[in-house]
């Protein structure tokens, strides 16, 4: 078997799984696109490019999101409910496809991470249950801000002259999102967790705080990092985010393995290698190579400086 330890695969995650054996990765921590890039599935660069630069001179709140599924908008008509439907349940489907291959891989015991949007973290969910990973909780990442979204009431009653729009003063048509969902999953022990631990070297979580006390589910009050020049992703997670979430669900056990089958610009993968542990991804997008590449070298700089 060709050795991809450490190493950053360029392709489809769907067939670039099938290069690895089975029973070999110890944890996934992984960021795949929301449904709402999945139309088309179009992930690439320029097509991402092309969304963005269609709202930046829009009244559209949030610019760094590849927006371009359809599915804001538009009179919520039958056919609109319908279209909403499909394209979740299509993209359950595709979620089911990676999930399949990524559970042949995965140990007994190792603990799979997905981030998605708060709307479709349940699908996802579903989606890698149907291949047997077994449901064990959702993380919740506190950003340090959120922007409201949807229909302001008031203002569009004002717009449209009607009479005492005053009265609908705070109604909108959702909440302020100031948080994403990270479902934690599991493939099935071997028995139990002592069996798990000493076959695999996997099955448990790291719940020591610093300063004391039990590791909390809520994750917030972490720092965003400095952009660089060269990160052109338009979804970066935040480094400290990537580092605690692999210290809590990592094991520090001979041969373990971390896997990001949708590294992006590479933070799962930046903070594994901070962490001294092995990692193994892939990216279907050849510009974030380079990327992530640089992220790598980077740290390999900052660990040999005295």
């Amino acid at each position: 078997m060709t050795d991809y330890l450490n190493t950053i695969l360029n392709g489809d995650c769907r067939e670039m799984l099938k290069k690895l054996p089975e029973n070999y990765i110890s944890a996934c921590i992984t960021d795949p696109p929301y449904n709402y890039e999945f139309i088309g599935h179009k992930w690439d660069d320029t097509e991402i490019q092309r969304r963005k630069d269609r709202v930046q001179d829009s009244k559209t709140l949030v610019k760094n999101i590849p927006y371009g599924s359809g599915l804001a908008g538009g009179v919520r008509n039958k056919r609109w409910y319908e279209k909403n439907r499909n394209n979740i349940l299509e993209y359950e489907d595709w979620c089911v496809e990676w999930a399949t291959e990524l559970y042949r891989v995965c140990k007994p015991g190792a603990t799979v991470l997905v981030f998605n949007s708060t709307r479709t973290i349940a699908h996802v969910q579903v989606a890698l249950e149907k291949v047997g990973f077994y449901a064990r909780d959702i993380v919740v990442y506190r950003r340090s801000s959120g922007i409201p979204k949807g229909i302001n009431m008031q203002k569009k009653l004002e717009q449209k002259g009607f009479e005492n729009p005053e009265e609908m003063q705070g109604w909108h048509s959702c909440l302020r999102s100031e948080w994403e969902a990270v479902c934690v999953l599991q493939k099935p022990l071997s028995n139990n967790y002592t069996e798990t631990l000493l076959e695999y070297g996997t099955g448990l979580f790291y719940t020591k705080m610093d300063g004391g006390g039990f590791q909390s589910n809520i994750l917030e009050n972490i720092k965003r990092d400095k952009a660089t020049d060269y990160n052109i992703h338009c979804t970066v997670k935040p480094l400290d985010l990537m580092k605690k979430l692999v210290d809590i669900f990592v094991p520090r056990t001979k041969g373990s393995i971390v896997l990001d089958p949708f590294s992006g610009s590479g933070t799962t993968l930046v903070a594994a290698k901070q962490a001294g542990l092995d990692y193994i991804g892939i990216e279907i997008e050849p510009a974030y190579i380079d990327i992530i590449k640089q992220r790598l070298n980077d740290v390999s700089a900052s660990q040999e400086t005295p």
